[in-house]
Formats: structure tokens, sequence, C-alpha cells
């Protein structure tokens, strides 16, 4: 059940990777839609907005929480293209109990300053009491989604991007069935979507678990290998909190971006709630790319194979160029049937609400070959061991986008709002380019005795 990355066409070997890990994605995109649309259409747009309003400071948190599972997952990548399966099964045990520690010091630290958070970001006062029951619930899910993420990453980096797509799938459906039986039949309101969004995930997670410890024999550890180990935390952490501050830094932009754009008022936070839910959307397959380069360039590097890192990310570039310029035709034909998703027919301001809708997607994705740039390069990095690289990066994405709230959303209002996240890719591919050709120049440099731990460490 695990695939060897080191050997063959890299174009041949990313995208069948990329596919399984875009169909995952895909699901996971699904089940969060489907709350969107279910919150549109059935309880109206104040609530789409209170949901809307949330979805900066979530990803700030979970976007963390994210982040940390990746960069664990890739001393795994790195150990498994090494054939190094002892200190393999080392990393995943102790991964395992830092993502726990983790989990509940956010879980306890979220839950207690949201209320405080949604203040701070001025979010208005229509929406507030259901953008806090939101939130609060979400972040009362953190360890589910420390469970689900953590094991989907180890499994992708043993070369299987199938597995994970599976338990997505069940979570998609079940999280249908739970959203519309938690907002119908027991009238939970946009709390109801919450947790339907934590417990889907969290049975996803539960069923991943189960099936890694039946069907992977090169994962059953002896006890010297399940023992805490402070090496070993130690290179986990150097990869993982720096791509989980990736993440965060990233958001402190976009949660500046919201609280300018909840100064505009309801209309506006939910036109942006909708457009965002597209474009998360659109997006899946740039993730997936940054995914799969990831295991790629970690798997490369722990064989020393150099060579295959240049040819993998030029044929992920092409296929983040087709992607890109396929977004762009969808939506310049599309996007008022793609707002529509998630708006109710009946909402008195329907046609102002599609108008800014269709205004931000289509602006974003004009921008999605830099969006796709950003996922490549600062995967591979990651995957090469500089993870240090994705808190720069995100540090120039937060810049822009602060920059774009601070300085033009309050005289030119929503058009400047729409051109934030384009404005932070760009900033961030001037750093990435030059960043990821110096990572492999400073790979070639330490010759192949420094690779199997020094990558990690390191910052050329």
């Amino acid at each position: 059940m695990t695939k060897n990355l080191t050997v063959g066409s890299p174009m041949r070997l990313i995208l069948g990777f990329a596919l399984p890990t875009l169909l995952g994605m895909l699901f996971q995109q699904f089940y969060n839609l489907m709350d969107t649309m279910i919150v549109g259409k059935l309880l109206g747009a104040q609530a789409l907005a209170a949901v809307g309003s949330t979805s900066s400071i979530s990803f700030f948190v979970i976007g963390f929480c994210t982040g940390v599972c990746s960069g664990f997952a890739i001393p795994v990548a790195q150990k498994m293209g090494a054939g190094d399966f002892s200190r393999m099964r080392r990393f995943v045990a102790n991964a395992a109990y830092l993502a726990a520690a983790f989990a509940a010091v956010l879980t306890v630290a979220t839950a207690l300053l949201c209320r405080t958070i949604l203040t701070l970001m001025h979010t208005p006062a229509d929406i507030f009491a259901d953008a806090y029951a939101y939130i609060f619930i979400i972040f009362l899910g953190i360890p589910t989604t420390f469970l689900y993420n953590l094991l989907a990453g180890i499994i992708r980096s043993l070369g299987d991007s199938r597995t994970p797509v599976y338990f997505l799938a069940l979570a998609s459906f079940l999280n249908i069935f739970l959203d519309f039986a938690l907002i119908l039949w027991f009238e939970a309101g946009v709390a109801g979507a919450a947790i339907a969004t934590v417990v889907s995930q969290g049975i996803s997670g539960a069923a991943c678990l189960a099936l890694m410890v039946k069907k992977y024999p090169v994962l059953r550890m002896s006890r010297e290998e399940r023992r805490l180990n402070r090496s070993a935390c130690g290179t986990l952490c150097a990869m993982g909190v720096p791509m989980g501050l990736q993440y965060s830094i990233t958001a402190i932009g976009s949660i500046v971006l919201q609280s300018a754009v909840n100064t505009l008022g309801s209309t506006y936070v939910a036109a942006v709630a909708a457009g965002t839910k597209l474009f998360q959307l659109l997006c899946c397959p740039f993730d997936a790319m940054g995914a799969t380069m990831a295991t790629y360039c970690g798997q490369n590097v722990g064989a020393w194979k150099l060579d295959r890192l240049g040819q993998g990310i030029r044929a992920c570039t092409v296929l983040g160029a087709v992607c890109a310029v396929g977004c762009f035709a969808g939506m310049l034909l599309g996007s008022d049937a793609g707002a529509m998703l998630f708006l109710d027919p009946a909402e008195p301001q329907l046609e102002l609400l599609v108008s800014l809708t269709s205004q931000y997607i289509v602006i974003n994705t004009a921008f999605f070959f830099p969006l796709a740039l950003v996922n490549i390069l600062r995967f591979s990095i990651q995957g090469m061991g500089y993870s240090v690289f994705a808190i720069l990066a995100g540090v120039l994405e937060m810049i822009a986008r602060a920059v774009v709230a601070w300085l033009f959303v309050p005289p030119l209002g929503y058009t400047a709002a729409c051109f934030a996240s384009p404005a932070a890719w760009v900033a961030a591919d001037l750093f990435l380019i030059p960043a990821c050709m110096a990572c492999i120049a400073r790979l070639r440099r330490m010759g192949e005795p420094a690779a199997p731990e020094s990558p990690a460490q390191t910052t050329p």
C-alpha cells in the first residue's frame, strides 16, 4: 500500500499521486461547501455572513493544525525514501505524542479566547451570536482536526494518496446527513453545521487510524520505537512548527482583511463568504499539487536523488498553468451560477450579492497561476527540509494582505478587498522562486553523507 516516488517519470508519478489527493480534497471541500450551502439556503444570508465572518480566524487556528501535521509527515517521507524504516516509525510515534499535546493546548486556548477575537475583528452585532456559536464548536473539534490530518499526512508520506480519499468520502456523506438532521429536524441553526463538521471529521480520523493499524505492516513498532525521543521530537517540531506558523501568519493578513470587510456591512461579508467557499473548491488542484510535491521532494531528498527535484517542480508547474487557465475560463462563464450555490433565491438583495460574489471569484481566479506557484514551490521547499522558508513566505503574504486592507479598502471599498489575495500570492512568489533554487543548490553543496538529517535543520 506504499509507493516509491524516487523511480520513474516525475510527471507520471506526480499525476498518479496528485489525482487521488485532489479527489480527497474535493470531498473535504464538498462537505465544507455543503455546510455553507445549507446554511445560506436554509438559514439565510445573515447566518451565511456569520459563518463566513469566522473563516479567517478558523484558517488561523485550523491552518496551524494542518500545517503542523504536514510538517510532521516530512521526516516520515524522508526516511521512507531513504529506506530507514525503524527511524521512520520512531518519527510516527513521536508525531502522535506531539499532536496530542498541541491539540490539548490549542483547544483550551481558542475556546477561551474566541469571543474576544470576534470582538476585536469588529464582527457585526447582528451576526455576532451565530458567529460565536459556530466558531466555538469548531475550536472544540481541534483534536479531530489533528487526528485526521496527522494520519492522512503519514499515509501520503508512505506514497499512498488513495486511502485518505475513502475516509473523506465517508466524512462528506455523513456531514451532509448531519447538516440536514441538525438544522432541519433539531433546529440547531449554525451550531448544527459546526457539530456536523466536527463529528464527521472525527469519524473519518478514527476510521483512518483503524485501517492504519490493520493494513500497514511497515508501521508496526517495537517498544523501543514507541518511546518518547527528544531528538525525534526536536526534528519534528523543527519541521512542523514553521509550517504551522506559515499558515497562521498568512491567516493574520486574512484576519486583517476580514476585519476591513466587516466594516462594509453584512451584505459584503456574505458575498466574501460565498466567494471564499467557491474559491476553496476551485483551488483544490493547487492544494493537491502542494501535498504531492511535499511527499515527492521528501522521498527524493531521502534517497538523495537531487536531479529529480527540478524535474518534478517543472512538471508540476506545467500542470499548475493548465489548471489555472481552466479555472479562470470556467469562472468567466459561470461565476453567477457558482454564486447561486450559496444564496437563497428569495434573498431581498440577491442581485447585488450575486454581482459581488462573481466579482470576487473572477478577480481571484485571474491570478491562479501565481497561486499554483506558491503551493508548488512552498511545499517543495518544505519537502526538502527547509521549512523556515514557509514562515518567510507567509510573512510576505500577510504584509501584502494587510497593506491592501489598511491602505486600499477604506478609500476603494470592496473592489480593493478582491485584490488582496492576488497581491499576497505575487509577493510570496517573488521570494519563493529564488528560495527554491537556493535550497536545491544548498543540498548539492552539502554532499550525500549529510542528507539524512541536515536538510531538516539547516537554512541555506
